[in-house]
């Protein structure tokens, strides 16, 4: 009996030791898994408000220019045009609809603006002064800036 005993108690040490052995290597594993798919979502995330942020400045300088030349000449710049309407639509795919929606009113007036009569230097510094609404990049701006923090928190 005795040497059943032994047996039973060797069995069940090397049942313990592999037991532990598999519950420390499974631990392991699954530690990592999860360390390496937090640490590939952040990576995404950190690319994707990097594009977005790279989108909103490009938006921001085309659609200034796009503006500003749409106040003193009536002659369109389609490639500027052109290169607005394709940020928008980047945006239809990256950004939520409110920011769409600002983006697309900024083209819209842009393009609209080609059909008014031109204006003087005399007539945006008067614009400027009285503080009247000349910047069509505002809201868009705000927007933007809500919607980066919301994507950061």
């Amino acid at each position: 009996m005795p040497r059943c005993y032994d047996m039973n108690t060797a069995y069940l040490t090397a049942f313990s030791a592999l037991a532990g052995s598999v519950v420390g290597g499974v631990t392991t594993a699954v530690t990592t898994w999860i360390g390496l798919r937090s640490s590939a979502r952040a990576g995404r995330l950190g690319a994707q408000y990097i594009r977005r942020q790279d989108l909103f400045r490009d938006f921001i300088v085309a659609a200034s220019n796009a503006y500003s030349h749409a106040l003193v000449s009536g002659e369109p710049q389609l490639q500027e045009i052109i290169a607005l309407y394709a940020m928008v639509s980047r945006m239809r795919i990256l950004c939520s609809n409110e920011m769409v929606s600002c983006a697309d009113k900024i083209m819209r007036l842009t393009i609209d603006t080609y059909f008014e009569p031109n204006r003087t230097l005399a007539e945006l510094r008067e614009l400027i002064k009285n503080e009247a609404d000349i910047d069509p990049l505002k809201e868009f701006s705000e927007v933007a800036r809500a919607e980066l923090e919301a994507f950061t928190s």
